[in-house]
This record gives C-alpha cells, structure tokens and sequence, in this order.
C-alpha cells in the first residue's frame, strides 16, 4: 500500500510540473512548446478530469498560434520581399503539422461547459503548393544569377540553397548540376609541393609519400589538396614543403667490454666436515648440499647507430596576391640503432637480458637515401598535425 501510495503521490507531481510547464509556455508565447506539452498529456485517457486543464490551454495555444502564423503570412506578402518565402512556405507547412497532430485527439470535451472544444482546421494544401512552387522558383533563379559571381562565399551560398532546393523539390529542373558547379566553384584549391634548399637529393619515394594526400584524409567539403596540379583548375592557395637541412651522423660502431662473475648451483654434494669426512644424518644417511661454483664471462658488446635529421618548414602562400600567410617548422629524427654481443667465458654468468644479442650479428649499415626515407612517416604525421590545426580559411 505504501508504494501504491509513493506512485500516485509520485504520478500527480509529475502531472502538476507538466499543467505548470505548459501554462508557463503559453502565457510566455511558445505556443507550439504549450500545444506539444499539451499533446503528449492527453495521450492514454484523454477524458479523465485531471486532464481538463490540458484540453484548454491546447484550444488556446492552437487559437493564438493560428492566429499569429496567419498575421505572419499577411505581413510577409505584403513586404514582397522574395526572401520571406522560405518564412510563408515553413509557415504554411507548421500550421498543417500542428492541427494533424491535434487531430487524433478529437474530439475532446469540455466537461464544465457541455462542449468540445473548438479547433478551426483548414486546407493548407493550395498555400503548400503555391508557396512551395515560388520558393523553389525564387531559390533556383537566385543561386543561377549567384553563380557568376567570383567571391568563393557567396558560391558556397549558393551551394548550400542548390542542395536545400534539391531537399524541398527533387529533380527541379537542372539542379543537379548547378549544385556542382556551385561546389567546384566554391572550393579552394590548394597546390601541394616540395622545394629542396638542401645539397642533398631528395629520395623519390619520400617526396611521393610526403605528398599523397588520399592517405592524410585532409580534404574537407570545401578545401580540396591537389599535389600533382590538374587542367582546369585555378589553385587559391600553396603549400610548401620546404627542405631545409639534412643532417646524417658518421656510421658508428661502439664496442664494451664488460666482465661477468656470478655463483651458481651446479648440483648437490656431500657434505664434509673439517677432517673431509662425510656429515651424516641420525639414521646414517650423508647429508646432501648444494653444490656451488664461481663461473666467468667476459661480454663484448657491440652498438651500431646511425642518425638522420630532416629540417624544413610549410609555407602557407595565398596565390591571389601572392602572400606569405603563415610559416611552420617542420622536423623530423630517424635513428637506426643496432646492439650484438660477443661472449667469451661461461654463458651463465650473464644475465637473460644478454642473451638475445648472443644470437645476433653485424647488419650492413642504412644508405644515406634509406635514412633519409625512414623520417617519412614522422614527418608525414607532423605535417597532417599543422594542417589539421592551420587550416586555410577565408
């Protein structure tokens, strides 16, 4: 009973927060907030008197936001002004949605006065269609007479009214294709490229990896990366990859020499006393002990190390006034670092760390042209980092 009791307690807060939201809408304007609150009420048992108080702030709020779009729309024709149309067409579109989702409600009694309550529903189809129609007509010609024009915003303007018109009426004339004119038109272009100040040649593969673009995913819906330039296309933008210092350290061979002692077990002995008699247990058994033996080693260790250094920066240039926008420094390390160990004395007297490079060899040093490769993938990261962060903005 106690839970009975907390539920319906429960259950009659929640109704009250709802009447008192919903009344605070209405009186506040939000009159599509009032009629959704007041919906979703008198959903299940629509007739219960404590829902009374939904049914009359919903034939309230219908009254005054009927009447406020209808005044909206009288106002707007009367301005002529062509970018109202979109506001008539979504106005006429609201009034048709808010009484569909009134109408699985009705009716719906007005228990005090002996009524039910009064929702004027209209045919907006004609007002749908008509404005729909001169929307899509004053849409399609505005962005048409939009695409001669030279500013890259405006375009993209454009482009975004092509593809809300494309939504609104499918198949509208040539829309298609003014929504990719509009988009090409509205890119930026970026040429993507390499300069050598060092003395050093370049690898190929390094400069072609450095520059593939399709596997950085760095192109956004209106910044398009090209590093092999295209006909047709007037690049906006530069970006430089300009190599600077190549630094390559001599190939290098350090040698150690390390000497290893240590006390291990090598069996089990007899133990004998201080005459080298045999210690014997209480049933005459020998007493057995650990046998231990002092082993050596000597260690000689080799470590291979060879490093490369690529210095160079990215140079943002604006290709309309031929401008420096900004600079980065770009820098990348690789080091090829190779250990092999030489053993002389007995095995066990290293420690397991130095057992791997027992089985290693000498390997043939990198060519200064492989060093100089293995930054590419560093660099190519470090290179999408000031990308991503610097984008090229207008």
């Amino acid at each position: 009973m106690k839970k009975i009791t907390s539920l319906l307690i429960l259950l009659i807060l929640l109704s009250s927060c709802g009447k008192r939201q919903t009344r605070d809408m209405l009186t506040s304007g939000d009159y599509d907030g009032a009629i959704q609150n007041a919906v979703e009420g008198l959903r299940g048992n629509k007739a219960a008197k404590g829902k009374q108080d939904y049914v009359y702030m919903l034939e309230e709020a219908f009254a005054k936001a009927k009447e406020r779009d209808l005044r909206n729309i009288n106002i707007w024709f009367k301005d002529a002004n062509p970018q109202n149309l979109e506001k008539i067409y979504n106005t006429y579109v609201q009034l048709n949605s808010r009484q569909e989702s009134i109408r699985p409600l009705l009716p719906l009694k007005l228990l005090k006065e002996g009524r039910n309550a009064i929702f004027p529903f209209d045919d907006y189809s004609d007002q749908i269609v008509s404005s729909k129609s001169a929307l899509a007509k004053y849409l399609y010609d505005n962005s048409k007479a939009l695409l001669i024009n030279k500013d890259k915003n405006v375009l993209r303007r454009a482009y975004d009214d092509l593809v809300y018109l494309k939504n609104l009426s499918p198949g509208f004339k040539d829309t298609d294709k003014l929504i990719e004119e509009a988009r090409f038109k509205g890119t930026d272009f970026v040429s993507v490229y390499t300069k050598n100040e060092t003395n050093m040649v370049i690898p190929v593969r390094l400069e072609n990896d450095l520059l593939d673009f399709s596997t950085l995913g760095l192109n956004d819906k209106w910044t398009v990366y090209h590093s092999n330039r295209q006909k047709g296309i007037d690049y906006d933008y530069g970006l430089v990859v300009n190599f600077r210092q190549i630094n390559i350290s001599p190939e290098q061979v350090k040698e150690k020499e390390l000497q290893k002692e240590k006390v291990i077990k090598v069996g089990v002995k007899n133990l004998l006393n201080a005459n080298g008699q045999v210690v014997r247990d209480s049933l005459g058994n020998p007493i057995k002990v650990d046998d231990m033996r002092t082993v050596r080693a000597t260690v000689y260790e080799f470590a291979q190390f060879k490093a490369c250094q690529v210095t160079a920066k990215v140079d943002y240039i604006d290709f309309r006034n031929n401008q420096l926008l900004q600079t980065f420094p770009l820098e990348s390390e690789f080091v090829f670092n190779h250990m092999y160990s030489r053993l002389k004395g007995d095995k066990r007297a290293c420690e397991q760390e130095y057992y791997p490079n027992f089985d290693r060899k000498a390997i043939p040093f990198p060519s200064n042209e492989q060093m100089v490769y293995d930054t590419g993938n560093d660099l190519k990261n470090k290179l999408k980092d000031i990308i991503t962060r610097n984008k090229f903005r207008r």
